[in-house]
């Protein structure tokens, strides 16, 4: 391997990728990549990263074909897209519901200094927009002003 490893594509499984493709194009201005179009695949650049939407076809390509449930799965991952002013994050999400979207977090000032939300797309895949509002309040420091965003537990 050359070079340092890095996360290159974020891809969703996605019933409809051409809603899902535009969701997200809307909403962060991310353009299609024309050239990874296919029947069942769609892709946008997402400055760095290709954000990849699937249709169902894809479970059975990636050998998945058994976790390709119709219902409401449990999240188990998330991604984030981190955006150059805070006020950015409110319109956001403020704008989400519109794209067929919905706010599941409101916009908050999070305990280590970034203004975010948490947002559910179409589908129900689950995403944060952030933005670092200033460096990273250390966890020993958060610890001792006693303000604890949750309970911390050994």
């Amino acid at each position: 391997m050359t070079g340092a490893p890095r996360i290159a594509y974020v891809n969703i499984l996605a019933r409809d990728p051409d809603r899902l493709a535009a969701f997200y194009a809307d909403l962060f201005g991310f353009a299609e990549i024309e050239a990874h179009r296919s029947p069942i695949y769609r892709c946008l650049d997402a400055h760095g990263v290709e954000l990849g939407f699937n249709a169902p076809q894809a479970y059975d390509l990636l050998g998945i074909a058994d976790r390709a449930g119709e219902g409401r799965a449990p999240v188990r991952a998330y991604f984030t897209i981190e955006v150059g002013d805070a006020a950015v994050v409110d319109a956001t999400a403020a704008q989400v519901t519109e794209q067929g979207g919905r706010i599941v977090k409101p916009p908050y000032d999070t305990y280590y200094n970034a203004r975010q939300t948490v947002l559910e797309d179409p589908e129900g895949n689950i995403f944060r927009v952030n933005h670092r509002v200033g460096p990273r309040t250390p966890w020993t420091e958060i610890e001792k002003s006693g303000a604890l965003p949750f309970r911390v537990t050994t």
